[in-house]
């Protein structure tokens, strides 16, 4: 990519046109522009960063033990297969991974970082959407103008975590840390810490931060689902030795994908079986007499939340050393030396651990307007759970939440690139979902009851009832309507841009 001409007027300086902007350089940005390059060659393209580095939450997130809560060969990309022996993989390794993807499919130079997309307007007449971004170190704002806005940026906000509002926070003499945002040369050695929280970051943190720690409590309001799982594959380890790497990872990754799916199958279908397993699991690995019952006894059933994987069972065998334990009770105020809770209990702590969950932010808090209108976007239902009704040429990219995010991601991303294709090559410009006639029955766009989809539930789109408008988030029942049915599907409607002399393919490469 090349800067524009010196004799361009200087408003046009800032102003740049590709086919396709991507929105986010994370684990999903840099596939969706793997992607494109292969499955829609020729087609110009830039992705705009926010921060000041590539990886999203692989970068961000910097907590001690940071790893997967899905195995790397469903997590990785379909098309760059994951080498190393860990099926269950640290922070610093799937930076590594995404990164060196972005580098081996030539995607890095098409990144340009510190540009936070502020909104986007779409014009039906020129068939493009005039992207305002601003530069996070200066400030100044830049116009881009792109054919298809894809939006990669996941649904939690990077720049602040969700933490409850305590009483006596203020009185608080220690120190407050969010996972999100975790300080660097943080001094763990001989101190009491304690992680509020139950889900997969908190399981994460508590077998990590009590290898330094004086002692690690983990204090939960309720129960999460924690399932032990080993950190390397030995069928993986196998197929490696015999089939070549390519032919090895395409069933390593078939292979998990039908565990992963029969795993949540049976937790759906039978739940009080899979229950009963998971509390003989956690008997086994905790110490005997230990109150399985009121800690590893969730109220909800299997999967309506995500359940917590734990590589060699590795939380349990904290807790069973004696370094870590679990509180479950409520906080009723912070003291100047830890926690109270409502029954009374103190909780004496140097560090408090807030992994209280994540604050939601669709489609990266971008304001939306279509022709001048305004859009809403929790008014809007969901096609095939990666467009939105009524809105043209734009896409957005948030993979499974019961299974790992880039089975979804991939195929939404392949859809779009071959989607774009197909209409450049039939030579339409526009592409809107509309909702077919007659009433639907909407729902929320995620069905989970995890606490941070509970809070922002009014923010997300909705889901219809029938495909395409709902998704059966099974990746073996998914698959047909992105790899098998028509791209151009009846609930999609085409056309052209009507203005004349309108710019709707990249004729104006964009400038560092």
């Amino acid at each position: 990519m090349t800067d524009l001409p010196t004799d361009q007027a200087p408003a046009a300086v800032l102003t740049r046109h590709v086919d396709m902007l991507i929105v986010g350089a994370g684990l999903s940005g840099i596939g969706a522009a793997c992607h494109l390059q292969t499955e829609a060659p020729g087609t110009t393209y830039a992705i705009v960063e926010a921060r000041a580095a590539s990886g999203g939450t692989w970068d961000l997130f910097r907590y001690p033990g940071i790893r997967s809560d899905s195995d790397m060969f469903t997590l990785g990309y379909s098309f760059q297969p994951w080498t190393e022996p860990e099926s269950i993989a640290g922070g610093e390794a799937i930076l590594h991974y995404i990164r060196q993807t972005a580098t081996d499919h030539g995607v890095e130079e098409h990144i340009r970082y510190n540009s936070r997309v502020v909104r986007a307007e779409w014009s039906s007449p020129d068939a493009a959407w005039t992207v305002t971004v601003e530069d996070t170190t200066t400030g100044v704002l830049q116009t881009w103008t792109c054919g298809f806005l894809y939006v990669c940026s996941g649904y939690y906000r990077y720049d602040q975590g969700y933490a409850p509002d305590w009483t006596g926070a203020d009185s608080y003499t220690g120190l407050i840390v969010h996972p999100q945002h975790w300080p660097e040369n943080i001094d763990l050695a001989g101190k009491r810490i304690v992680v509020v929280g139950s889900g997969a970051t908190a399981v994460t943190l508590v077998p990590a931060l009590a290898q330094a720690a004086e002692h690690v409590t983990m204090l939960q309001r309720s129960p999460s689902y924690v399932l032990p799982f080993p950190s390397k594959d030995p069928v993986a380890d196998a197929l490696r030795k015999v089939l070549p790497a390519d032919r090895a990872y395409r069933a390593i990754r078939w292979k998990n994908i039908k565990t992963a799916t029969a795993i949540y199958s049976l937790a759906r279908s039978k739940p009080t079986a899979v229950r009963a397993l998971l509390r003989a699991l956690a008997i086994r690995m905790l110490p005997t007499g230990f109150d399985v019952d009121t800690h590893f006894n969730p109220s909800y059933q299997p999967w309506d939340q995500r359940m917590c994987l734990v590589p060699d069972g590795d939380f349990f065998k904290a807790i069973k050393s004696g370094k870590a334990d679990v509180v479950t009770g409520h906080i009723d105020a912070l003291t100047p030396t830890g926690l109270a809770l409502r029954s009374g209990e103190q909780l004496e702590a140097d560090i408090i651990v807030t992994a209280t969950g994540l604050n939601l932010l669709p489609l990266g808090g971008i304001e939306l307007t279509v022709d001048g209108e305004k859009v809403a976007i929790h008014d809007r239902v969901a096609f095939k759970g990666m467009m939105l009704d009524g809105v043209p040429n734009l896409a957005f990219a948030i993979g499974y939440t019961n299974a790992s995010w880039t089975l979804k991601v991939d195929l939404v991303s392949s859809y779009i690139s071959r989607l774009w294709e197909s209409m450049t090559r039939r030579g339409h410009d526009i592409v809107t979902p509309r909702l077919p006639p007659g009433p639907m029955s909407k729902t929320p766009f995620i069905d989970m009851s995890s606490g941070y989809f509970e809070r922002s539930r009014a923010l997300l789109m909705l889901q219809g009832e029938d495909a395409p408008w709902r998704l059966a988030q099974h990746y073996r029942k998914d698959s047909p309507l992105f790899q098998v049915s028509p791209l151009h599907d009846a609930g999609l409607v085409f056309g052209s841009a009507t203005r004349t002399g309108a710019t709707v393919r990249g004729s104006i490469k964009p400038s560092r």
